[in-house]
């Protein structure tokens, strides 16, 4: 599925950042830009996307006020630099709220939700009400390693390794782990919590993937991941749903 979508900023660097970040995710094609709300107003009545990324404070009209002219069937992402907007934001049911500087992992993850609202919102049977209810899980995420985009299937995934500013993620068949510049904190927040979880500050696991736990260890062939104790209880909470596990 490809979401075409529309960007609106004042400030034209934003607007270039925001562009380079359209171009290079692979489900999202970009109509148009503009750097005035007013411009915006009547073109997109004319022709709508189905997803905005709008700056809040603008002269004339802001992000707030434009955002209550559009048309339901566009889905909202607002951007801005100040973190006091963001309770307004959901009262006019925006779909995500980015803070500025944007990074492109938080780009992407706001991008997906919007891509899962489509997706839910076209599957038969289903209409908008029950697609802002519930969004379907992905079964795939996208990653950026080195100068490429990577779609990795949530099913392949082993665990993930933080190691500073990066992430390795080890999947099932590869040799090597894929290398991405980008937070534990933040590909945490990109895996579904229904299917991953966090056993250790460096570490998170997909449960249905392990085969052997020793001495407060998970075993992935020689590969022996810690579970710390600040996360072991939230573990064994997740395990207990799956498991018969002797109480202590």
């Amino acid at each position: 599925m490809i979401l075409t979508c529309a960007i609106i900023d004042d400030e034209p660097l934003a607007v270039s950042l925001l562009e380079s970040y359209v171009n290079k995710t692979p489900f999202l094609k970009l109509s148009a830009t503009y750097h005035s709300a007013v411009d915006a107003l009547a073109e997109l009545e004319r022709e709508a996307v189905e997803l905005l990324f709008l700056d809040i404070q603008m002269p004339e009209l802001n992000g707030m006020e434009f955002s209550r002219m559009v048309t339901n069937d566009t889905r909202i992402i607002f951007t801005t630099a100040f973190g006091q907007y963001a309770l307004d934001s959901y009262k006019v049911n925006a779909l995500d709220y980015l803070l500025k500087p944007v990074s492109y992992p938080d780009f992407l993850q706001s991008a997906q939700k919007a891509l899962q609202w489509y997706e839910l919102l076209r599957k038969p049977g289903a209409n908008a009400t029950e697609a802002a209810g519930k969004r379907r899980e992905p079964e795939s995420i996208f990653i950026k390693s080195e100068y490429k985009l990577i779609q990795i299937e949530l099913s392949d995934i082993l665990y993930i390794e933080g190691l500073k500013d990066y992430v390795k993620i080890y999947t099932e068949g590869q040799p090597r782990p894929i290398l991405s510049l980008m937070s534990m904190k933040s590909m945490e927040e990109l895996l579904p919590a229904s299917r991953f979880v966090r056993v250790h500050r460096s570490f998170i696991v997909q449960p249905e993937k392990i085969k052997v736990i020793e001495r407060n260890r998970i075993v992935f062939g020689k590969e022996y991941i810690p579970i710390s104790d600040s996360y072991k209880d939230s573990f064994n909470a997740f395990l207990s749903k799956r498991s018969l596990l002797p109480k202590t």
